[in-house]
């Protein structure tokens, strides 16, 4: 079939046949051409973004898998030192009630400032990240080194205290940063999210079984040193690994593709806090955290002092959070099969029901297995819950809420601990048994309550 051309301004048709072929050249020249056209300038990170060709990608494939790994298992042990830091007071409490001689509600002080320095950090990462990007802002690293010398060197407790909160801040950036990039991650993130706090659960497993033997020496306060080493190591590992780069260059180093960016005028920060998800989220893991290190601390003075339990009696805490550690990747596939949400509330109901155990079954052994299973049946629940904010988020707002939810919930780390020793000095240790019973039923509540869909938000 003959084709027509007409001229400049559409009016006749001129009779010169036009080949096929050449009408296809012509066309990819103009979409060559469109290509290049100038867009708008691109800064420095976009502009490594755009050179990455297809070709770089498939080449460079398995040296990008590999790189991928080596990021995701350092990101794992920052969750680790995040572990190892919330498992060591339990079985540490006792000895510091007994060396500075205070009761319930005071030594529950080290609760409160590690919380005001969870809840500043959280605030300080939704500007820092902006600002100065991911690899330099996981360096909060440091502040936790800086924490933990402080808390070695057995100084008078206001100091030691101020230790918890120089420790808190760089924690709870961490913790935000973590989430945040495995979050962000396309290969597998259920299963990531998952391991990703299974090593939350191998440090907080670890660090009893040290700080037990520490508590019955006279240099206590040396079981610190250990926890400063590992923060240096975690130190120099994110340096050498993400080399204080942002989180979209890591990522595209690796091969994985970047997030979605907003078109808004709004600020990241306003946003975030109009979205009423973000702060159902918040607050479930805020709670969900408190009762995991109220059990994992508190439990340890209430086995002691109502089971009659001995100096072992930190080993307990071991088994509770090696249940957590375990549950966190054996029932992923549990997870998968019923639904992520239905199996939170079951798992909510068989929490309850082996509390009321631990509380009314007057047996230092089934207490024992009891806070063990109860472990492994709360284990999943942070990551179901991290999961399910990065389905119903907006992408563009992923890494920052993720961020938020991960730092403003670990001060219920600190603030439910806090509270428990406050009631204690009132009622006694045996309020413990009620009041995680009571945290644990307002938990399933606030999770009911997070929307099950995405809901659509201004980009």
């Amino acid at each position: 079939m003959m084709q027509t051309t007409t001229d400049s301004h559409g009016d006749l048709p001129n009779a010169t046949p036009v080949d096929p072929h050449v009408k296809a050249d012509d066309q990819k020249d103009h979409e060559a051409i469109e290509i290049k056209r100038p867009g708008p300038r691109l800064s420095a990170s976009d502009f490594r973004a755009a050179s990455i060709s297809d070709s770089d990608l498939k080449g460079g494939t398995k040296r990008q898998r590999r790189l991928a790994n080596v990021q995701f298992a350092t990101v794992c042990f920052t969750m680790y030192l995040a572990g190892w830091n919330d498992g060591t007071t339990g079985p540490l409490l006792p000895r510091i009630q007994e060396v500075y001689r205070l009761n319930f509600a005071v030594v529950s002080l080290i609760f409160v400032f590690a919380c005001v320095g969870f809840l500043s950090g959280a605030f300080s990462n939704l500007f820092l990240d902006s600002r100065f990007g991911f690899g330099k802002v996981c360096l909060g690293s440091a502040c936790q080194a800086i924490g933990y010398a402080i808390e070695s060197a057995n100084l008078p407790f206001p100091a030691f205290v101020l230790g918890y909160a120089i420790n808190g801040f760089g924690m709870a950036l961490q913790d935000a940063q973590a989430n945040g990039f495995v979050a962000s991650l396309k290969d597998h993130p259920e299963a990531r999210m998952g391991i990703l706090h299974a090593t939350y659960g191998a440090g907080a497993l670890s660090s009893p079984l040290v700080a037990t033997q520490f508590a019955q020496l006279p240099h206590w306060s040396f079981h610190y040193l250990c926890s400063l080493g590992v923060a240096l190591i975690n130190t120099v590992l994110l340096i050498l690994v993400f080399g204080l780069k942002t989180q979209d260059e890591c990522l595209l180093q690796s091969g994985q593709p970047v997030g979605e960016k907003g078109t808004s005028e709004s600020s990241q920060f306003n946003q975030i806090f109009r979205l009423k998800e973000v702060h159902l989220l918040a607050f479930f893991i805020l709670v969900y955290v408190g009762v995991e290190v109220t059990v994992g601390g508190w439990m340890v003075t209430y086995i002691i002092d109502v089971r009659g339990g001995g100096p072992s009696s930190g080993y307990i805490s071991s088994g509770f959070f090696g249940g957590l550690m375990i549950g966190r990747v054996a029932l992923l596939w549990v997870n998968k099969k019923v639904g992520e949400r239905r199996i939170l509330f079951i798992y909510s109901i068989l929490a309850i029901g082996l509390e009321l155990v631990v509380w009314l079954v007057p047996s230092l052994i089934s207490g024992g297995v009891a806070i063990s299973i109860i472990g492994v049946i709360l284990g999943p629940m942070y990551p179901i819950a991290m999961n399910h904010a990065v389905r119903i988020l907006p992408g563009w707002l992923l890494t920052g809420s993720i961020g938020w939810i991960a730092g403003f919930g670990q001060a219920g780390s600190a603030l439910l601990p806090f509270l428990t020793g406050a009631i204690a000095s009132k009622a006694g240790i045996k309020s413990l048994q009620p009041f995680l019973i009571s945290m644990m039923a307002f938990m399933t509540v606030l999770w009911a309550l997070v929307p099950t869909t995405a809901r659509r938000t201004e980009r």
